[in-house]
């Protein structure tokens, strides 16, 4: 018997397809296994590009220090206050799951609040759709959406090549990669 589970039953993330629906933002307080500390020069206009660009919401704030932010569970940001921030994006980016209903109105929006920020959307090689924004404070963010799984395309022949077959296919589990 093996010691992992399918982890999915407890992810906020909905599985993918083109009636996909995001999950509601969740403003429960949890103990955070992850999150993104990004510091900002200007923080009101940080968290009005994160809001009203990637759809985060303000869980909590310590005025002129730090922005707590979050879209669905598992998915938190600290905006604090900086003397100043990176000239340009480093390499390193930092990943959020949404719907492919989600991309292109991220796309729309960030475009139209900052013209150069999107690169994208564009289709990988492991079957998302992804597009990268590049925040007011240099942060290169990517929201990347699961593509519905076709068994006959190349992202399916590319996903096989590294060991993952879909469930029911071979072992189906894939407990190897679990």
């Amino acid at each position: 018997m093996s010691d992992h589970y399918n982890a999915f039953e407890m992810s906020p993330v909905p599985a993918p397809g083109p009636d996909a629906v995001p999950p509601e933002p969740f403003r429960g307080i949890y103990g955070m296994p992850a999150f993104a500390t990004i510091p900002t020069s200007d923080l009101a206009a940080s968290v009005d590009f994160w809001v009203r660009g990637l759809g985060f919401f303000e869980l909590f704030g310590i005025p002129g220090t730090l922005v707590h932010l979050r879209r669905w569970a598992f998915q938190d940001v600290l905006l604090v206050s900086a003397e100043s921030v990176p000239e340009q994006a480093p390499a390193v980016s930092f990943s959020f799951a949404c719907v492919l209903s989600q991309v292109d109105s991220v796309v729309e929006t960030c475009r139209a609040l900052r013209p150069d920020s999107v690169d994208g959307p564009r289709d990988t090689p492991w079957n998302t759709r992804d597009a990268e924004v590049i925040t007011p404070e240099n942060a290169r963010i990517v929201f990347t959406a699961a593509k519905p799984f076709d068994p006959d395309s190349q992202e399916a022949r590319n996903l096989e090549a590294v060991g993952i077959t879909p469930p029911g296919v071979g072992r189906g589990d894939n407990e190897e990669h679990a």
